[in-house]
């Protein structure tokens, strides 16, 4: 996926970057075929790395400090480094391994960090070629997944580095206003206007008040960021927009509410989750609100060159807001 926010770096950069974190002798000869670009990332940029003693590495690297991000994606990179930390600490759910991470400045004009290349497939990407039942299977994974992450408690709501909120209604509302912030600032045109949404979330609020407890929330969890190998989840990758939050607004449920986004049935079926209440159908029409608005922003934001994943995201913001005024 191109985006403005690949922050590319040219041969020698990398090669810095290299004997950095793994040493000079680790650094391949020049000219050798040793580094390829990761091309299905939307955010950062990543590099699948052959070291001289041929391990192969990840490297991520932030965008450029010169190109705008999106509020809720400024220090994403810090925040992915604290979920792995998190997950390893916490869960037994299989993620890479960081090797090295710098945040100086010195070698790159952005923070960056090396990780263990996981050899598997990706499950977004072989979706259409497997088989229902096995498709089913990875699904139930991935929402038993799922639930193991939102086992790790947080201190309060919000990012993971704070500063964090008392409640989950104050947090959530921070995190619309700040969307739509962004919006209003690049001038992003909503298929319904901007004060509108304002209403539409304020008048379905209360729902919000039934998350007590902060959990964490890895969010992006999707097909793209799944791993897999054997018939099995072997990792979870990306996972720098992870907070502290309601388990529900976790992506594998909102095909719950919108046909669009998949089916959602063998992932709520693997999470384990009961039947939803009013209140939580409510509040996780309230997060597909919430996705359709960064769906729609974050293309003005990276500069999208068509118009497909804006116009998609119009028309889910439209069926959303007509589905809370029901």
């Amino acid at each position: 996926m191109e985006s403005i926010t690949k922050n590319r770096q040219p041969v020698e950069a990398l090669r810095a970057m290299v004997a950095r974190a793994y040493g000079p002798e680790e650094v391949p000869d020049a000219g050798e075929d040793w580094v390829s670009e990761l091309s299905d990332g939307w955010f950062n940029v990543a590099y699948r790395i052959r070291l001289r003693s041929g391990t192969q590495a990840v490297l991520k690297i932030a965008p450029p400090p010169d190109v705008e991000v999106m509020t809720y994606e400024r220090g994403a990179m810090a925040t992915e480094l604290a979920a792995l930390r998190l997950i390893r600490e916490h869960t037994k759910v299989p993620v890479p391994e960081v090797d090295f991470a710098d945040q100086s400045h010195e070698v790159c004009d952005a923070d960056y960090f090396f990780m263990t290349y996981i050899d598997a497939d990706n499950l977004h990407a072989i979706r259409d070629a497997v088989a229902g039942t096995e498709i089913n299977a990875y699904d139930e994974a991935l929402g038993a997944i799922t639930r193991e992450l939102n086992t790790i408690p947080g201190t309060a709501f919000g990012p993971l580095a704070g500063p964090g909120e008392s409640t989950w209604r104050a947090a959530f509302l921070r995190m619309v206003e700040e969307l739509l912030r962004d919006g209003e600032r690049r001038g992003v045109d909503l298929p319904h206007g901007y004060d509108v949404i304002r209403e539409v979330v304020a008048a379905h609020a209360d729902s919000l008040d039934e998350v007590t407890e902060p959990r964490f929330v890895e969010w992006d969890l999707w097909p793209g960021n799944c791993m897999v190998g054997d018939g099995r989840i072997v990792a979870i990758i990306d996972h720098e927009r992870a907070f502290y939050g309601d388990p529900l607004m976790e992506f594998g449920f909102a095909g719950s509410e919108s046909s669009a986004y998949g089916d959602a049935t063998a992932f709520i079926r693997g999470y384990g989750h009961r039947p939803f209440t009013t209140a939580e159908r409510t509040r996780r029409r309230l997060y597909n609100l919430h996705l359709a608005l960064i769906q729609i922003i974050e293309t003005n934001f990276r500069a999208h060159t068509g118009t497909e994943q804006y116009d998609w995201a119009c028309e889910r913001l439209q069926e959303t807001v007509a589905l809370l005024a029901e």
